[in-house]
Formats: structure tokens, C-alpha cells, sequence
């Protein structure tokens, strides 16, 4: 099997290094992903402008290519010819931070995995519970292992069509994982805040500041297994219609 590993992070990222090792286990590996961080920017496809690619060399010796696009771009230059080869699975990650509930619409490293799906190949995005406020280099040996075995099992079951998997994993040891659930979105509470200063010359300019959003831990859900010690997988559509309101909706008289 030829697996694609990508991410939002950028080429030379730690969790994507440790999850293409753990791939390399199960089948054969292309690194494609971009050349800086791309996170929060969502579904991302550059249609104004050239993209580039170029051949890199990560920490453990193994090519990759990187692009300047968006993680979507990366998906799409491999799928569209630039990787030669027939590709099986797209697996984006691993993200440092979860990516639960709303998170979905933003995470380059979800939406990655839905431009893969969007093409017909299969996608799963692994993401990592770490520490809110944690310094130093994070330990991403048990989320690639979880990631391996998750790839493993959806190529020999075969994902349904349009269906990628959102994986998000404990920061725990491998032994301390309690197992594997399916689950649904959970709620994200996001705390931003709007942080409006002045540059030298007394123009208005702004950040967009705020806590670190937290999640309701409601059984079920992404946030609440990942919070009880449990890897969380859940299977995401792209279908977005809202099929309750759409019987309401029929009801309004429409001019």
C-alpha cells in the first residue's frame, strides 16, 4: 500500500516525522506537505497563483517534498500527478493540539485529509490532547502508534465512500491508553478576544487574542473520551446539509 503523509505544521515537523516511521511499518511512504506552519487556515486550495515544489530532506534522513502552498495544495499536487505513483491513504498529522468539535472547519490538518476524500482516496487526520501549557518538546511516539494502527485497519476494512476518520489521542503513554472509541463531535467553547493596538504612526491594527478554547466533556463525544484517557475516532462527511431543517424549510413560503 502507498500511504501520503502530510500535515498543517510544515515538512520538517516533529509529529509528522514520528507518524511517516510508524507508516513506513505498514506499506510504502511519500512525505508531501507544506513548507511552513499553515495552522488554523482551513480548507485552502491556491488557484491565483504558481506552486511551487521542491525536494527536502527530513531529520531522519528520508526525502519528502515539500510545496508553498496550503496542506490542501499538498494533497492535491500529489494526487494530480506530481507523486507518480497510485496512492491508497492520506494521513494527515500529528497535530500538537487536539482538533475536536468546530475545530474541524479550521484544522489545515482535518481539512488535508478532506481534500483527499474529495478526490477519492481514502484520508485519516491524527491529532495530539497535549498539555495546554507545556514547554519543550512533546513525546508523539504513542499517537504515530495509534496513527499506524488506525491507518492499518482502515485499509483492510476499506473506509465508506466520502468518510475520513478525525483521530485525536491522550497525551499518555501507549500503556496508559485505555483503548479505541467512535465518536461524534463534541462542543468547542473558543474564548477569543479582540486585541486592537496602534503601530508608530497611529494606525489601528489587531489581534485576535483570547485563552486557549477548551471542550465540554460529554460522554460520547471527542472531547469527552480523549479527556477519560480514550483515542477518539470520528468519522467526518462532507456532506454538510442539515437533513432536519430541511423538511422546515419546505414549509416557508418561498417568493
Amino acid at each position: 500500500m502507498h500511504i501520503l503523509v502530510t500535515n498543517d505544521d510544515g515538512v520538517q515537523a516533529p509529529g509528522l516525522l514520528a507518524l511517516a516511521q510508524e507508516l513506513r511499518q505498514i506499506g510504502q511512504v511519500t512525505v508531501f506537505a507544506p513548507d511552513r506552519n499553515w495552522s488554523a487556515s482551513g480548507h485552502v486550495k491556491t488557484m491565483e497563483r504558481p506552486l511551487r515544489v521542491r525536494q527536502v530532506t527530513l531529520a531522519d534522513g528520508s526525502p519528502a517534498l515539500t510545496t508553498d502552498g496550503a496542506p490542501s495544495d499538498s494533497v492535491a499536487l500529489a494526487l494530480l500527478g506530481v507523486v507518480k505513483e497510485k496512492i491508497d491513504l492520506v494521513v494527515s498529522g500529528i497535530n500538537p493540539h487536539e482538533n475536536i468539535g468546530h475545530d474541524v472547519t479550521y484544522s489545515g490538518t482535518v481539512t488535508a485529509a478532506m481534500e483527499a476524500v474529495i478526490a477519492g482516496v481514502a484520508g485519516i487526520a491524527v491529532s495530539l490532547h497535549s498539555p495546554e501549557n507545556f514547554h519543550g518538546p512533546l513525546d508523539y511516539a504513542a499517537a504515530a502508534v495509534v496513527g499506524r494502527r488506525i491507518a492499518a485497519k482502515a485499509l483492510a476494512e476499506g473506509l465508506p465512500e466520502g468518510i475520513l476518520l478525525n483521530v485525536n489521542v491522550p497525551y499518555l503513554p501507549l500503556e496508559q491508553i485505555k483503548g479505541l472509541v467512535v465518536t461524534r463531535q463534541g462542543l468547542r467553547v473558543y474564548r477569543d478576544a479582540l486585541d486592537a493596538r496602534q503601530d508608530p504612526r497611529g494606525r489601528p491594527y489587531y489581534w485576535i487574542g483570547g485563552e486557549f478554547p477548551i471542550g465540554i466533556p460529554e460522554e460520547g463525544t471527542d472531547y469527552g473520551a480523549i479527556q477519560s484517557g480514550f483515542v477518539s475516532i470520528t468519522p467526518l462527511q462532507l456532506d454538510l446539509t442539515a437533513r432536519q431543517a430541511l423538511e422546515t424549510l419546505k414549509t416557508w413560503e418561498w417568493k
